[in-house]
């Protein structure tokens, strides 16, 4: 139900909107003026060109900023001199629409001799009757308006800061949509004068807003003259306003500067409101601790912030400093922010929420069209009193006297002070009888309102008994609540002047029904168990129930008051009003602590659900039932070397190359990501999108929720099995050479006597047979290939042996390296084979035995030059790495074919022709890095060339922890 406040402001809305809608037909009839697109000041010096208008009359007949206008003539002979900025125009509409016009131009800036010029006007334009600029105040008025019916007749003319709200908005509408056409008669005359007022008004009224929202500071109690002072520049500038508008200049002659002060001043003084109501409202945001308070500004100085800003920087500080803007889209742009105000403003009068917004939509619909209504009924008003009471003058359509404005405002204002009257003797009376106790009184049904905002439970308590004690003036006060755990079903929430109460089995069971019949029920009406039928009645004297939805949330307790009277019937009344407001506050806290302890465990649940999900060591997907992907653990991230934003909504499959894919579809079969049980892939080799080699065991199991029939998606395990396949397979290839060796060891020493019995007697035979005898070159043959078999003899023997640790020590891998190509010099030569060496400088000592190392250096380096046809490069890179010496020795050649990587180190296992290779070399190479507990490794692609990469461990190291163990030993 629309309270009269809500009526007198809706009325008031509905004047001020017929007025504006009046205002705006005249704008779309009314002849514009013809202009020259410049605007003339008066100077010191004279009439000044302040701006001028790309693209304008002006503009192209070259007048510029800063040109003195000296004279105006219709033709190029009788030129008229002018004295004052307003005649131009006087000139200009003489000429009219597409008229010509000459001026006598003086431009300071140049020299004597030629800074006097004619400009010569052709073709005057007219006046823009719509701008962009415009067009924007005027939607902003429009929202204001909007926004200001839409909180009244939401909230109410009884809610807190509505009615001051609603004020600012009307005031706001009118400035911004209220432009007079020039005439300066009647209605035009009225219409300039409100938008002057209405923009001056406006900034006390937002400050005084600002300085009391949303917390009902008493900020100008007992401090009217600080009110006053807030006001008084108002007020001194709208009587200095009513002067120039409505005292003819016949009797007072108001200077032109001032009136361009008073204009500057009005929008001085909107802009410093802006600017510090924002300042107040920020800083009550900073300071304020209350979470309520906070969130209602939170938006308030977000939409401040935004709109202030731009409008300040790119509209308010050229307009202060040069007295006008010049038209751009920026500075058009500026004032576009400035809409926030009303909507962030009116969002929090109102505290709607999100979910709310087809509510919002429904009831602006209706209050728009409730606002048509009432304008109509006053346009019809209007039109009946312009035809009929107003007899005296022939009015035509289209035609609107001031005195027909007036008539109208006389009769909105006897309507709106009918009921202000009658408020007011009531408001006296009342205050009269009920004394100091009379604002609180009226201000317990608004607390009451308030009341629900307060979520803590303790803090409410206290403001509501605080509050009681005020209003009603009782000394002993108890707040019960509900508790199913409690004999009597309530129990002592807040007790004030009470030394204990002792509540009755029966209590829930007695306040149900008697607070069925009245309401409020007194002691005395209570049937209690004897027991403590005498405490009860003793201690309090009425039980107001608090329902809400059914429920007996709380009882409060009251005792009689200070002075032993009993409480009045409209206490009471008060107090049934209260009831459910409290009932409602007390449930929300209640809720708001048992949803505060539920979310507390829930998060606590969430914490220590995700503490496990990140700390294992196996990467792990959440994937929908599309098979993309949802969630990911930093185990995944960090073994697919990829972010988790990446990732999240992509497919599984895109992750590994297209074997994985095929591989994954085969172990989801035909139900695809609807598993209905766990499945398994063990040592699955794939590549990622990069081309990194992985082994994985993959394990793929369904996920379920309870409330939702069948599984949700498919959790993706994947255990980064790599590291442990390499250590299984160097675990093997070193078992596997172990035995080898052995049994190398024992040929090859059974082989070496006959080899050096055969040996031994060619060169016997060799001495005795001369070299030109033919069978000389058959003993050498033999002789030649007895040392090749012993070569390989030497070869399975450094194979299978271990090697002595005293041989070991600091070795420079650099000069060994050197070495072993000084050595193999004439055959890389011979090759056409460059060697590229890339040393780190001061690279640490490695531990090992220089002549072992040359030989794995040396096999190697031939297994390059034989991997190299047609000449290439051979590239030798050392390094540190992680505490250890790194040597790479790189080729261009063929590469090795990726289905004999796993046997290279087999002994015998060779790529080379019959009679080129022994398959030996990468075996003994393999031998004795293992023997110098390093590791090699390599890298090979066909057509791209091969890299083998060993890691020594580094002599200071070692050293450092034989010393270690020395200690340990001696202590």
């Amino acid at each position: 139900m629309l309270t009269t406040r809500t009526w007198a402001l809706l009325i008031l809305a509905a004047v001020l909107f017929a007025a504006g809608a009046l205002n705006f037909a005249q704008r779309v009839t009314h002849d514009l003026p013809p202009t020259d697109g410049v605007e003339w000041t008066n100077g010191k010096e004279g009439i000044i060109a302040r701006s001028v208008m790309p693209g304008s009359v002006g503009a192209r007949a070259g007048i510029l900023p800063g040109d003195k206008l000296l004279a105006v003539a219709f033709d190029d002979l009788h030129f008229q001199q002018l004295e004052r900025a307003e005649h131009v125009q006087i000139y200009l509409e003489q000429a009219g629409i597409g008229g010509n016009l000459h001026y006598l131009i003086e431009r300071p800036s140049f020299p004597p001799d030629t800074r006097f010029y004619y400009a010569d006007l052709y073709g005057l334009d007219s006046v823009e009757r719509w701008t962009a600029r415009g067009l924007i105040v005027e939607s902003i008025g429009l929202i204001y308006l909007l926004v200001g019916l839409f909180v009244l007749l939401k909230q109410g003319g009884r809610t807190p800061f509505v009615p001051h709200f609603v004020a600012l908005c009307l005031t706001a509408f009118v400035f911004h949509f209220y432009k007079p056409i020039g005439t300066y008669e009647d209605l035009d005359l009225a219409i300039a004068f409100l938008d002057t007022a209405a923009l001056v008004l406006f900034a006390p009224l937002f400050i005084h807003f600002c300085a009391l929202y949303p917390v009902r500071r008493r900020l100008f109690d007992g401090r009217r003259w600080l009110l006053a002072l807030l006001y008084a520049p108002a007020v001194a500038l709208i009587g200095f306003a009513a002067l120039v508008h409505f005292v003819p200049s016949s009797r007072l002659e108001v200077p032109s500067d001032w009136i361009a002060g008073l204009y500057t001043a009005s929008f001085a003084l909107f802009w410093a409101s802006l600017v510090l109501g924002a300042m107040l409202l920020v800083r009550r945001f900073v300071r304020s601790e209350n979470a309520v308070v906070r969130q209602q500004l939170k938006w308030i100085v977000w939409g401040s912030a935004l709109a202030i800003a731009p409008f300040t920087f790119f509209y308010a500080i050229a307009y202060l400093s040069e007295g006008a803007v010049v038209e751009s889209w920026v500075t058009d742009l500026s004032l576009v922010p400035l809409a926030l105000i009303p909507l962030t403003f009116g969002n929090s009068v109102v505290r709607y929420r999100l979910m709310d917004v087809d509510i919002v939509v429904r009831r602006a619909a209706v209050y728009a069209l409730t606002t048509l209504a009432i304008a109509l009924m006053i346009g019809s008003v209007v039109y009946v009193a312009g035809l009929y009471a107003i007899g005296s003058e022939d009015l035509q359509p289209g035609m609107v006297t001031l005195r027909f404005v007036v008539a109208v405002i006389a009769m909105a204002v006897i309507v709106m002070t009918a009921a202000p009257i009658k408020n007011f003797l009531q408001e006296k009376t009342d205050r009269l009888f009920y004394g100091e106790r009379y604002d609180l009184r009226n201000s317990l049904l608004d607390f009451g309102r308030t009341l629900s905002a307060t979520t803590g439970l303790e803090p409410l308590l206290d403001a509501l008994v605080s509050r009681l004690q005020e209003v009603l003036g009782v000394e002993r006060i108890a707040i019960l609540i509900e508790d199913a755990g409690e004999p009597s079903g309530y129990r002592v929430a807040r007790a004030v002047g009470l030394n204990g109460v002792t509540l009755p089995a029966n209590f829930r069971e007695a306040i149900r029904v008697h607070s069925a019949k009245t309401g409020v029920v007194r002691a005395d009406d209570l049937e209690l168990v004897p027991e403590s039928e005498a405490s009860v009645r003793r201690a309090l004297h009425y039980y107001v129930p608090c329902a809400v939805r059914g429920r007996v949330v709380a009882v409060i307790g009251l005792g009689r008051s200070a002075h032993g009277a009993l409480l009045s019937s409209e206490d009471l009344e008060i107090l049934r009003t209260v009831s459910g407001y409290v009932a409602v506050a007390i449930e929300n806290s209640l809720l708001y602590q048992e949803q505060k302890a539920r979310a507390a465990e829930l998060e606590q649940l969430k914490e220590f659900n995700e503490s496990i999900v990140e700390s294992v060591n196996i990467g792990l997907l959440a994937v929908d039932r599309d098979g993309r992907i949802t969630r990911c653990n930093s185990a995944f991230e960090e073994m697919m070397r990829v972010r988790r934003d990446e990732v999240i909504g992509c497919r599984v499959e895109e992750l590994f190359d297209d074997e994985f894919a095929h591989t994954l579809h085969e172990l989801l079969g035909g139900a695809g990501w609807a598993l209905a049980e766990v499945r398994h892939k063990y040592k699955l080799r794939v590549r990622t999108r990069d081309g990194r080699p992985l082994v994985l065991n993959i394990a793929l199991a369904p996920l379920q929720r309870a409330d939702v029939h069948g599984n949700t998606g498919t959790l993706v395990v994947l255990e980064d099995a790599t590291a442990r396949t390499q250590l299984e397979e160097q675990l093997q290839q070193a078992e596997k050479l172990s035995s080898i060796g052995l049994l190398a060891a024992g040929v090859a020493h059974e082989i070496n006597t006959p080899l050096t019995g055969i040996s031994s007697y060619t060169q016997m035979l060799l001495g005795m047979i001369p070299p030109t005898d033919p069978k000389h070159a058959l003993l050498e043959k033999i002789q030649r290939q007895a040392g090749r078999a012993a070569g390989i003899v030497n070869n399975l023997l450094n194979f299978s042996r271990t090697g002595s640790a005293a041989e070991f020590g600091p070795v420079d891998i650099h000069r060994v390296l050197d070495d072993t190509l000084q050595l193999l010099e004439p055959q890389l030569r011979k090759g056409q084979i460059e060697i590229e060496r890339r040393y780190r400088e001061g690279l640490p000592p490695a531990w090992g035995n220089a002549g072992k190392l040359q030989q794995v250096f040396t096999n190697l380096l031939l297994n390059a030059r034989d991997a190299i046809t047609d000449g290439g490069r051979i590239t030798l890179t050392t390094g540190e790495e992680d505490g250890v010496v790194v040597i790479e020795v790189a080729d261009n050649g063929i590469g090795i074919a990726p289905e004999d990587l796993p046997r290279i180190y087999d002994p015998f296992f060779t790529t080379k022709g019959i009679g080129i290779g022994t398959g030996l070399g990468l075996a003994v190479t393999y031998g004795i890095v293992q023997e110098h507990a390093g590791r090699i490794s390599v890298e090979s692609a066909i057509g791209r060339g091969t890299t083998f990469r060993l890691m020594l461990p580094k002599a200071e190291t070692r050293m450092t922890e034989a010393r270690t163990r020395l200690q340990a030993v001696g202590d």
